[in-house]
């Protein structure tokens, strides 16, 4: 016997296939599938893109950091880092003041909900929260990007697969970081 299904039929298939891979919680980013099992957020290697930053008026706006909170502080124009536990602190990845008009937020009002990937019961706050304790990011992966992004925006991080350091981008130059 052979059963032809309708589109209604083929749609909640799709919808049910995808709410059971999105409820392991990992997601993937111009691509099917992520890295592996301890992936959360992963990207297409060498999309010539990288992740932009919440841009805050200054590090102090961040009400409730947690430990791997990064942004870009446009009143220091610097891409930082929180630090969590008892050396709690923001750490600056930029080196030096960079560069951004910030003039297109102006009047912008943040009051939509965030984006959860993950533990969907987070108290976490900001635009996209990535929420799990055995998953991590990754972070968009291209060669030189410093070469390759032509227009990155202020708050650019991406992992040049080159030299090995994870780029950021201040708006006006590139700061790369290494693991000693």
């Amino acid at each position: 016997m052979i059963h032809i299904l309708n589109k209604q039929s083929l749609v909640l298939i799709f919808s049910v296939l995808l709410g059971t891979v999105s409820s392991f919680g990992q997601t993937a980013v111009g691509k099917f599938e992520v890295e592996g099992p301890d992936v959360l957020l992963d990207f297409k290697e060498n999309d010539a893109r990288g992740i932009v930053l919440s841009w805050v008026t200054k590090e102090g706006d961040v009400k409730t950091p947690v430990g791997g909170t990064m942004i870009f502080d446009s009143n220091d124009k610097k891409v930082k880092y929180y630090i969590g536990g008892t050396s709690a602190k923001w750490e600056d990845l930029s080196v030096n003041t960079g560069e951004v008009d910030t003039s297109i937020q102006q009047g912008l009002v943040d009051d939509q909900a965030p984006t959860i990937i993950g533990d969907q019961s987070s108290t976490a706050s900001g635009a996209l929260i990535l929420e799990a304790d055995n998953k991590a990011m990754v972070l968009p992966k291209m060669a030189s990007p410093h070469l390759n992004l032509k227009s990155p925006a202020a708050g650019t991080i991406v992992y040049d697969t080159v030299s090995k350091m994870l780029c950021v981008f201040n708006g006006k130059e590139w700061a790369f970081w290494k693991a000693e």
